[in-house]
């Protein structure tokens, strides 16, 4: 069995690598790769949660086990882990264990930074960041890759931490500033929320025409970051449609979509050139990131790739 530990894959890992592996999977999703319902479940105490996404191509089978356990902040622990297991396609035995904790927040935000990618208007510079957390950091850091940002606003609900998490980008070179939720959204080209939200974030009218948002808290039934009447306006992609309407941002507006009121389109054929992103400099674009295994399963592999390459790859 091949093995990488966190220390290892945290030095593997790069924004670029993840870009590249989150774009394969999503192109996998809309060909013939499976996706299995995700599995969300708690601990002993209902307050700590895991989650198991699991998926199979033509190559490779295997899943993802993430956990949140918040109180591991007051024992000086991280809050969050991920680790990859990777099915030997021969024996049924495991092939290889990835732990993936810091490699999972670089392939969540590659997700959307993919999405916002094809999706942005190309002179997209001012970008929104609701959510102050471990992840929001990601995400900005991988849109700043694709788009030459000017400045990002921030809107916590912790002024404290608000600040802080904007100190933190300016020291990485990217300007930002504290702004309120309204005051984000009517300056942003890009909004990404990065929350926990059970219930909009903001207002439908606050964003403007030519404005593309991701979504990328809604892993699970009853979560929500965006207004409805956003959704009902705007041209919706998604990582995986059938996940998406189930536990993701699109829960909200199912009866929409199983209606033919509102259509889903996966990232995956946009990549593919099967149907066309952004149609317009006007147009209001929603991507839905509900978070799928193949990403885990793609990026998985091009860390077994490296490793190997690097002499850091561990036989059990």
């Amino acid at each position: 069995m091949k093995y990488i530990s966190e220390k290892v894959s945290a030095k593997l890992i790069s924004h670029e690598l993840a870009f590249k592996a989150v774009s394969d999977a999503f192109i996998e999703a809309a060909q013939s790769a499976t996706t299995f319902p995700v599995v969300n479940a708690h601990g002993s105490h209902p307050q700590n949660r895991f989650s198991i996404k699991s998926a199979a191509n033509s190559a490779v089978a295997g899943l993802k086990v993430g956990s949140y356990w918040p109180h591991n902040a007051q024992r000086g622990l991280p809050c969050h882990s991920s680790t990859i297991l990777l099915i030997d396609q021969l024996s049924g035995q495991l092939g290889a264990v990835i732990q993936a904790s810091k490699v999972n927040a670089y392939r969540t935000a590659a997700a959307d930074a993919v999405a916002a990618d094809q999706l942005a208007r190309k002179d997209a510079k001012v970008l929104a960041i609701f959510g102050t957390g471990h992840q929001a950091s990601y995400e900005c850091r991988a849109i700043a890759k694709i788009r030459n940002l000017q400045i990002v606003y921030v809107v916590g609900r912790d002024p404290e931490r608000a600040a802080a998490f904007t100190r933190a980008l300016m020291a990485d070179g990217i300007d930002a500033r504290v702004a309120s939720a309204q005051e984000a959204c009517e300056a942003a080209d890009i909004i990404v929320t990065a929350t926990t939200a059970t219930a909009p974030l903001f207002e439908s009218q606050w964003v403007q025409a030519g404005t593309h948002v991701a979504s990328m808290g809604s892993d699970s039934e009853g979560k929500q970051e965006l207004p409805v009447a956003l959704l009902e306006n705007a041209e919706l992609f998604c990582d995986l449609s059938s996940q998406s309407s189930r536990i993701g941002e699109f829960q909200h507006i199912k009866n929409l979509v199983a209606q033919g009121t509102k259509k889903l389109t996966m990232i995956g054929d946009v990549l593919l050139n099967n149907t066309v992103g952004r149609t317009s400099n006007s147009q209001i674009t929603v991507f839905d990131s509900s978070g799928i295994s193949l990403q885990d399963l793609s990026i998985g592999g091009y860390l077994l790739q490296k490793a190997d390459a690097e002499q850091s790859l561990v036989l059990l």
